[in-house]
């Protein structure tokens, strides 16, 4: 996935811990923000030997040669309109039943047990946090795209890592070489430190239309959990804010889990955050 940052706003392609971070900090009208990720970073290894990997290396040329700032402006234009269909969050996790992210060396599993498993190991570690709980199990939603119902994009332009267009590709972001294919790597508006950018412009501005009462740490999650070369390599610090800054934080304990899930067992659980934070109905 790519994303833009219009000025100030960033647009999106589909950091190691955070220095001096309290142990516990209130943020966010007084969630409580832990220090570390309890999962560390086992999973999403790309030097690892697997029978997906050359699969998930020609995944990444395709994505890095057609992710353009142009490519991405027109999907972002055209899918903010949400005008699709109009779905509850459970209908919509059950079309991704069939999906596997051909961009994920570990994932082999249907999505709707990768978000649950994600969900559940959240929720074991912080059982107070329910919004958290509900990140977990909501956070590859974005993969609905690759539906039929949503005229069915192919996967280089939905699944993958999270990186901006409009400015150069960092060295850090997975399969690099593969951007000396793409034409905004030539492009000397696009292939600056700033691009197109300004200095802590903000990667802020998350569309927020479906009258959600999730706090912004949520939000951010939502749209950043993938975005490995920041929260991972600390690419692209100079373009954060300072709410930026402090919504990082919760990166640094979402990640993912290989724990079965009982799917049926934990179902009444998740209708009910559904329920609790998100009308009955979305558009999409």
């Amino acid at each position: 996935m790519a994303i833009l940052i219009d000025q100030p706003e960033f647009l999106e392609a589909g950091f190691n811990k955070v220095d001096n971070v309290e142990k516990e900090m209130v943020f966010d009208g007084g969630f409580m923000v832990p220090q570390t990720n309890s999962f560390g970073y086992t999973f999403r290894d790309y030097h690892v030997e697997s029978e997906r990997q050359q699969g998930v290396e020609n995944f990444y040329r395709t994505n890095h040669i057609n992710q353009t700032y142009d490519f991405v402006k027109r999907m972002r234009k055209e899918y903010g309109k949400l005008n699709k269909v109009g779905m509850s969050i459970w209908e919509c996790c059950e079309l991704l039943n069939d999906v596997v992210d051909e961009s994920d060396p570990d994932l082999d599993e249907p999505q709707i047990e990768h978000l649950l498993q994600t969900a559940e190991a959240i929720r074991k570690d912080y059982p107070d946090e329910d919004w958290l709980h509900l990140a977990g199990f909501v956070h590859d939603l974005g993969k609905v795209l690759l539906h039929p119902s949503f005229e069915g994009l192919p996967q280089w332009a939905v699944v993958g890592d999270t990186y901006p267009v409009g400015c150069a590709f960092d060295k850090s972001i997975v399969h690099h070489k593969y951007f000396e294919e793409n034409p905004d790597f030539y492009n000397s508006a696009y292939n600056t430190k700033y691009g197109v950018y300004s200095e802590g412009c903000g990667l802020n501005n998350v569309a927020k239309v479906n009258n959600t009462t999730w706090p912004p740490a949520a939000l951010f999650i939502i749209r950043y959990h993938s975005f490995y070369a920041l929260h991972r390599s600390e690419a692209y610090k100079h373009l954060m804010s300072e709410e930026d800054v402090e919504n990082l934080k919760w990166l640094q304990i979402f990640n993912k889990s290989k724990v079965r899930i009982d799917v049926e067992k934990v179902n009444p659980y998740y209708l009910s955050l559904i329920e609790k934070y998100f009308p009955a109905k979305l558009r999409w």
